[in-house]
């Protein structure tokens, strides 16, 4: 198996954790908050998102899903402050409570819908890179330098996270209750 293999495997894992609780998910729990923490499973389902999209788009030399497919609009998030480079960093905690949907099925078809729109993208151009495409410098800001290869590695394992963090949230809702 060589690097190309790994990342076209590694960048389907995000949407495969994302498949072992998104059935039970009751659009009701997408904007819960337990124990008054700012992110949701809304936000984080969102951040993962945006965050792939807004780093992944350059690398890749296309434009972000985010405006390019409407998400931006069809979100409705005009009046929350996004974050720097509006994928959520550097939010307030208000802010991030802002970033909501609907607690219909519209809403979390909306949050699959964008998270399916950016890993095939994301996917589509990995599986196009050659190693001499990963070991391309993109960052000299770090020691050692910031490679493509390197960048996308970053970038999956903090969406892996972050839908971690949402299963875990959406357990606790189910089982305990604790949404604000």
């Amino acid at each position: 198996m060589d690097a190309i293999d790994i990342l076209e495997d590694l960048v389907q894992r995000p949407m495969q954790a994302l498949d072992y609780f998104w059935d039970e998910l009751d659009p009701s729990q997408l904007n819960s908050h337990p124990g008054g923490h700012p992110n949701s499973i809304a936000w984080l389902l969102w951040h993962t998102a945006r965050e792939t999209d807004a780093q992944i788009a350059p690398l890749a030399g296309h434009d972000q899903l985010w405006t390019v497919e409407n998400f931006d609009s069809r979100f409705g998030l005009s009046e929350v402050d996004l974050g720097m480079a509006d994928v959520g960093l550097g939010q307030s905690p208000d802010d991030a409570r802002g970033v909501t949907v609907e607690e219909t099925q519209q809403g979390k078809d909306l949050l699959r819908d964008y998270l399916e729109a950016v890993y095939a993208k994301t996917a589509s151009w990995i599986a196009m890179l050659s190693d001499d495409d990963l070991d391309r410098v993109i960052d000299n800001d770090w020691d050692p330098p910031v490679t493509v290869g390197v960048r996308i590695i970053s970038v999956i394992d903090d969406a892996a996270q972050h839908i971690g963090q949402a299963a875990y949230v959406a357990g606790t809702v189910e089982l305990h209750d604790l949404t604000s």
